[in-house]
This record gives structure tokens, C-alpha cells and sequence, in this order.
């Protein structure tokens, strides 16, 4: 399953770079592909239904909207995000838990998230010191 999701991984972030290398307005479609790996994976790990997806997908889009907007208001008060961010998470783990029905998988929805940030922070990382290696031999 790494080595799916690494592939995709792969053509999402070399469609970014080419993206990205297109200018201001190029970025957007390779945020959108990350987003769409990201649905995939979450949906895949709490094997949502799709009865499930209907309910769970517009609940988790108001939970990331509110993180984020946390993050733009306290984007210079670490500990203040910190509070927003546990204040948001406990209002949006009860959302989680009836939709899916237990705590176990409202509480994997963010174990999820946090994996799924790391896999693509090493993808990243990866990537990079292989660009490094490429430009050296040149």
C-alpha cells in the first residue's frame, strides 16, 4: 500500500513542481491533486461507507477550514493556536463520532491527517536530496 500511495505521491508532487514552475497561478491544480490523495487515503484508512463519505466529507471540510483559519489569526502565538486548534478538534471529534460511530475511528481521523502530513513531508525531503544529488553530479 506505501509503495501506491508513494507513486501517487510521486506524479502529484512532479505535477506541482511543473505547476509550480508555471507560474502564480499553476499551483492550484497540484494543491487540488494532494487534496484528492488526501480523501483517498482517509477514506481508504476509516473504510468509510459510502452513507458514511456523504455525512463525513462536509463535516471534515468546516473542520479544516476552522484549523486553518485559527492558523491565519494566531499564526504568530504558537500556544494561542494550540488552544484554538484542541478547542476545534474536541468540537469536531463528537461531529466525527456520530457519523462514525465509534471513538476508536473518530479518533483515527486524526491520526490520519497527522500520518498522512508526515508521509508527505518525508516524500518532500526525499525529493529533494535526490534533486541535490542530480544538480552535484552536473
Amino acid at each position: 500500500m506505501k509503495k501506491i500511495i508513494g507513486s501517487l505521491v510521486f506524479i502529484v508532487l512532479m505535477n506541482s513542481v511543473s505547476f509550480a514552475q508555471q507560474g502564480p497561478n499553476g499551483g492550484g491544480a497540484a494543491i487540488g491533486n494532494l487534496q484528492g490523495l488526501k480523501i483517498a487515503y482517509i477514506t481508504k484508512e476509516l473504510a468509510l461507507t459510502t452513507d458514511e463519505a456523504q455525512k463525513f466529507w462536509p463535516i471534515y471540510y468546516n473542520f479544516s477550514d476552522d484549523l486553518t483559519a485559527a492558523r491565519r489569526d494566531k499564526k504568530d502565538d504558537v500556544i494561542g493556536f494550540d488552544e484554538k486548534a484542541l478547542v476545534i478538534k474536541k468540537k469536531y471529534y463528537a461531529e466525527f463520532k456520530k457519523v462514525l460511530g465509534t471513538d476508536e475511528r473518530a479518533n483515527k481521523v486524526f491520526l490520519c491527517e497527522r500520518e498522512f502530513g508526515n508521509f508527505i513531508k518525508k516524500e518532500i525531503e526525499n525529493r529533494q536530496k535526490l534533486r541535490g544529488m542530480k544538480q552535484n553530479r552536473k
